[in-house]
């Protein structure tokens, strides 16, 4: 199972957010370079960085920040936040990330989508399903929708999507734990490997998350709290291959 450190960038920094207060966040570093780098040398192969201004504001704002991750990480990273337009797809990969993560846009918005693997290749989109009660929130986690997070799942297979990244806000915010039989109902039912975040905070909620076959982990707050030790998790659960 592959394990993906999340790097959150507001205003340059890297900070902490809160699960179901998006705009809320703590500052853990001024570098989010530095913090790239870290969990480069403890053992990612993988990151997932999120512009939260452009989550927030609708379009990428922390391009600069971005592009110097490029410049100094020897290990690729995917982008979300703010990536709503064809354009701003473009100029991400362009900046050499590997994956754009497109969450808001997805919701209601088939033609985007079936445009976005058209024009860049499933390879280089990722869908992102944030669901509370198990419906899709979306601007941000500012507004929830009426639409089914499976059900959603199922509909992005049609498209062409091959990459699903599926966070249950609400399981992060309680510290309940992940929620296992939603996550292996989003595996059955969409037949794809499916990256996962939300409810894991301790080495035992990532072997259940192993358990229930998800394909990855995305790992923010539990790795800056020192709950769980990146270089131990991979060690454990990526090169023990225990998918």
């Amino acid at each position: 199972m592959k394990i993906i450190p999340s790097i959150n960038i507001k205003n340059g920094h890297c900070v902490r957010l809160v699960p179901s207060q998006y705009q809320c966040s703590d500052i853990i570093s001024h570098s989010p370079k530095k913090v790239a780098k870290m969990w480069q040398e403890k053992g990612a192969s993988f990151l997932h960085v999120v512009d939260v201004d452009g989550a927030l504001s609708g379009h990428v704002v922390n391009d600069e920040t971005i592009k110097s991750l490029i410049e100094n990480l020897s290990i690729p990273f995917e982008v979300g936040g703010g990536i709503r337009s064809m354009k701003a797809i473009e100029s991400i990969l362009n900046l050499g990330v590997k994956r754009a993560v497109i969450g808001t846009k997805a919701v209601g918005n088939p033609t985007f989508i079936r445009e976005a693997i058209s024009n860049f290749g499933a390879e280089k989109i990722v869908v992102s399903i944030d669901a509370i009660n198990g419906m899709v929130a979306m601007e941000g986690w500012e507004k929830v929708s009426n639409y089914n997070a499976v059900a959603m799942a199922k509909e992005m297979i049609e498209l062409g999507v091959r990459n699903i990244e599926y966070t249950d806000i609400l399981r992060a915010d309680l510290k309940l734990g992940p929620n296992v039989e939603h996550i292996q109902e989003m595996i059955k039912s969409t037949g794809l490997d499916i990256i996962v975040a939300g409810g894991i905070h301790t080495l035992k909620d990532l072997e259940q998350v192993v358990n229930s076959r998800a394909y990855g982990v995305i790992l923010e707050s539990p790795l800056y709290d020192n709950r769980i030790d990146l270089t131990t998790a991979i060690e454990l659960f990526e090169k023990g291959d225990k998918k």
